[in-house]
């Protein structure tokens, strides 16, 4: 395509595409945390389908880029003495999916913390079941995540010919390494309980962020006071140098044990 010969189209589609994998790693995290209810032989097959349908459902969405733009109109109001917001179509998402984020986080926890093998003894049972279940939490945690991407994308590609052919190579590209590395991540994720723990509170982080992202869009004030977003450099500076802190944990336990 005549787009590619642009020099500033293939800055814009490396950079895009590295963007969409950072923003990716949040979504291997929960999709290996949720595949892992599966039996390990149905885990690699439920991430790589529900990639796939995400995949598509991420370029449907780009298709629809001028009505997910129009979102920013307002849905509806509340106007409370200590408490105002306009909600807008794109921040009603966000705040949904932070809330989904913290209550399903919440839940893994619970479960994980005190139902122990209750979860073991019953998979059998409903491994069929599950595998639907995972499947439609991939997607709908994909379709939480993608707004994010997609603005960011819109944000970056804006005034460039072609657009949305970069866009669409991008989300291509950043979902097949997301393929690549999801299985291996989440065998790894799964094998390592304070792993997934850790995984659990950076998405209940995570949710929050959403939250608070969605509120600073709507133009919230609390008690008088503007809600501003949380920066994303401080959620990830948090997560880099908790995960360091627990790989260097991990490695004394193995030479403890070693020893």
């Amino acid at each position: 395509m005549e787009v590619f010969l642009n020099p500033d189209a293939w800055i814009a589609l490396l950079t895009l595409t590295f963007l969409e994998i950072i923003l990716g790693i949040d979504n291997i995290v929960f999709i290996s945390i949720v595949t892992g209810k599966l039996p390990p032989e149905e885990r690699k097959r439920a991430t790589r389908i529900g990639l796939f349908l995400a995949m598509f459902m991420r370029i449907a969405m780009l298709f629809g880029i001028t009505w997910l733009i129009a979102m920013k109109a307002s849905i509806f109001s509340l106007n409370w003495s200590w408490f105002k917001v306009d909600f807008t179509g794109q921040a009603l998402i966000l705040f949904l999916g932070g809330l989904f984020l913290i209550y399903k986080s919440t839940k893994e926890i619970h479960e994980k913390v005190d139902h122990k093998g209750e979860e073991e003894v019953k998979m059998g049972a409903v491994a069929k079941k599950s595998f639907s279940n995972v499947i439609t939490q991939i997607l709908l945690i994909d379709l939480i995540f993608s707004v994010d991407s997609i603005l960011t994308a819109v944000g970056m590609t804006n005034g460039l010919e072609g657009a949305l052919y970069i866009m669409v190579t991008a989300v291509v590209i950043s979902v097949a390494v997301m393929m690549l590395f999801a299985v291996p991540v989440g065998n790894f994720v799964n094998a390592n309980p304070s792993i997934q723990i850790l995984g659990l509170a950076f998405l209940i982080l995570i949710g929050f962020m959403l939250i608070t992202e969605s509120m600073h869009l709507s133009g919230a004030t609390l008690y008088g006071q503007e809600v501003g977003a949380v920066p994303k450099g401080y959620l990830y500076f948090a997560i880099a140098f908790s995960l360091a802190v627990e790989f260097i944990n991990m490695k004394m336990r193995k030479k403890a044990t070693i020893v």
